[in-house]
């Protein structure tokens, strides 16, 4: 009861601060973040926000995101949308909204699209994102199971048990490609549930029985990417027969011409094609790490903290969840979450080059179990990216961390994630291999030693000016403006991970201009 307490304390606390319920006009969340469509973004106490307990950050995108960190928000987030329904049916009637408070409206809206420099790749990589982010607890959930499960057959405890928990870790990875094509429909703008239909035909055992260009299909070819093109596809044949067939007939012979002409071509020609593009893509991964894995592992962990503040991150989705689905995990996760490693010695590196400003270590002190636990917005917007240098001696971190992870896989010993989503000290009861249990996590924990130490010696020698040394080691809070005037990164605004994966944190930020800037 003081759990369910204290979500719902701050769910009241936030409300007020973003304008009341009637100026909320939608409520979602995702692995970290409570995300508010908004009427009125000027209602909105960002500094207030910021100060409460449970709040670790702000991020303003596409929708208002308020990070709460794993857990909470799935607790805070029921308890917020009962709040703002007691509020509406408690709210007086409206005045009649006046010419001048529309246009205000309008110029404010105006004005936050422009902010949001949204191109087309970006809003395609965000629908990307919204289709698999969903499936992220299952996957997270199942992956637990299997990694339960094995430890359990490999021990050779409790035999009459295991056959049950193989079955509770692979049956949602067996139907995958249903929620696949369910979400796929959905964020492209037609009906769910044929979207489902259609990229369920790709599971069906029947299709063993089906010849398509020259050989025997299989269920589940294609996979993901399979379920991907077969609900986009039917989605483009439901609005095409929405616009011509008549009305009296559309609940007859949509649904049914959608189904046949999208279900034919994912049998005849999708099937096929997705399946040689899932092979080539883990053909590619083994051979990448296998061939040059400290090199890759280098970049990769290295460019995964810039990629993640331009977006571009959420193009690895689909590739993460086709080898899960191929090979039972992902190579690349364990060795993207040495950014987080990166990231975390970095701030510990801040810490003891500013022991005067209390403010940032106060910062860096609460922030810290949340970073250690792959949840990077706070060490982030908090501390690296306002500084400007430590983002980037935090990127070195990272490198060194994925070269060492990277090295292992090329040496034999492949270090994988059977789920996408949580990182750092998170990703431990996710992690699978090729030479046991034990092994594996060895090579991941020393690569996260290798990120903390790479990343806090880089940020202890060269993260710092000595301008920056002069104007932040002091006792007292340096200005906003001062922060912003040193020139951090400043990418572009993006939505989230994957978080990891959420990243594999799971940080998908929003807009550095608009981010907190906790000193």
């Amino acid at each position: 009861m003081a759990t369910e307490d204290k979500n719902r304390a701050t769910a009241a606390a936030i409300l007020p601060l973003v304008g009341g319920a009637a100026n909320v006009s939608s409520i979602a969340h995702c692995m970290t973040r409570l995300r508010l469509g908004l009427h009125d973004r000027s209602l909105v106490d960002d500094e207030a926000l910021k100060a409460l307990p449970a709040v670790m950050g702000v991020v303003e995108d596409d929708t208002y995101q308020i990070v709460l960190g794993p857990g909470t928000v799935a607790r805070v987030t029921p308890e917020f949308e009962q709040l703002v329904e007691e509020g509406r049916e408690a709210a007086p009637p409206q005045a009649a909204v006046s010419a001048d408070d529309l246009a205000a409206q309008g110029a404010a809206i105006k004005a936050q699209q422009k902010a949001k420099n949204a191109t087309p790749f970006k809003l395609f990589l965000r629908k990307i994102a919204n289709i698999f982010v969903p499936l992220i607890p299952a996957l997270i959930g199942c992956g637990i199971i299997a990694g339960l499960n094995g430890l359990l057959v490999n021990l050779g405890w409790l035999p009459a048990v295991t056959p049950a928990l193989a079955a509770m870790a692979s049956g949602f990875m067996a139907l995958i490609a249903v929620f696949v094509g369910y979400n796929t429909a959905k964020e492209f703008g037609g009906t769910p549930i044929l979207g489902g239909a259609v990229a369920a035909i790709i599971v069906f055992p029947g299709v063993a029985n089906i010849d398509a260009f020259g050989q025997t299909l299989s269920p589940g070819q294609g996979g993901v990417l399979g379920a991907l093109g077969a609900a986009v596809l039917a989605v483009y044949v439901e609005k095409w027969c929405r616009r011509w067939v008549p009305e009296a007939l559309d609940v007859l012979v949509t649904p049914t011409l959608t189904v046949l002409i999208s279900g034919l071509a994912t049998i005849f020609g999708l099937m096929y094609v997705a399946g040689e593009i899932s092979s080539a893509i883990g053909t590619f991964a083994d051979w990448l790490l296998s061939n040059g894995g400290a090199g890759a592992g280098f970049v990769l962990g290295g460019l995964f903290l810039p990629l993640v503040m331009l977006g571009l991150h959420q193009a690895l989705i689909p590739i993460h969840t086709t080898l899960i689905e191929q090979q039972g995990y992902t190579v690349l996760l364990p060795i993207l979450a040495m950014a987080g490693a990166g990231q975390v010695g970095a701030a510990m590196a801040v810490y003891f080059r500013l022991p005067r400003n209390e403010s940032i270590r106060r910062t860096i002190k609460s922030a810290l179990p949340a970073g250690l636990l792959g949840v990077g917005e706070p060490l982030i917007y908090g501390v690296s990216l306002p500084l400007g240098r430590p983002f980037i001696t935090a990127c070195v971190g990272g490198a060194f961390g994925g070269g060492f992870v990277g090295l292992f896989n090329q040496l034999g010993d492949t270090v994988g994630s059977t789920a996408i989503g949580p990182s750092g000290w998170a990703l431990f009861p996710l992690l699978d291999g090729n030479h046991g249990l034990g092994s594996t996590i060895a090579i991941y924990g020393a690569g996260l030693l290798v990120g903390y130490v790479a990343g806090f010696l880089a940020t202890y020698f060269f993260g710092f000016s000595k301008d920056l040394l002069t104007e932040f080691n002091v006792s007292q809070d340096p200005a906003p403006s001062t922060v912003a005037a040193k020139g951090g990164p400043h990418p572009s605004p993006d939505t989230d991970g994957p978080d990891g994966p959420d990243t594999p944190d799971s940080t998908d930020p929003g807009s550095p201009d608009k981010a907190p800037v906790r000193v």
